[in-house]
């Protein structure tokens, strides 16, 4: 197992890694829209939000040579399911016909009062 670590990315915010490789798999925790630099989430609708946790996903692929069309399963989780169009909508704007597998989820509540959060699966050459 290869642990995987970027600044490029939120820091973790508890007792895990960012990713870990395993038999030419990226296993990333979840992302959600915290802005790298600050730490702190600093936009508020879920179109923003969605935006910020899909470039904090770029990065972490970026990191293992990877790209959107490398993931093949993410776990998407939304804090009210009333956004569901909306965030489909600018998550559907990062993938062009490999799209991955997917489970999208309403969740009563996400670390620092986030609106969406993301952990993807992705194929890598590491």
């Amino acid at each position: 197992m290869k642990k995987i670590h970027t600044e490029k990315a939120p820091a973790a915010i508890g007792p895990y890694v960012q990713g870990n490789i395993v038999n030419g798999l990226l296993f990333a925790s979840g992302q959600i829209p915290i802005n790298p630099a600050s730490g702190n989430v600093e936009v508020k609708s879920i179109e923003e939000q969605t935006k910020q946790v899909m470039a904090n996903i770029g990065q972490l692929l970026i990191t293992v040579g990877a790209d959107f069309s490398s993931i093949v399963k993410t776990t998407c989780f939304l804090a009210n399911m009333e956004d569901f169009a909306k965030f489909n909508e600018v998550y559907g704007s990062y993938f062009s016909d490999s799209l991955p597998a997917r489970s999208c989820v309403e969740v009563s509540k996400l670390p620092k009062e986030a609106l969406v959060e993301i952990e993807i699966i992705a194929e890598v050459n590491n």
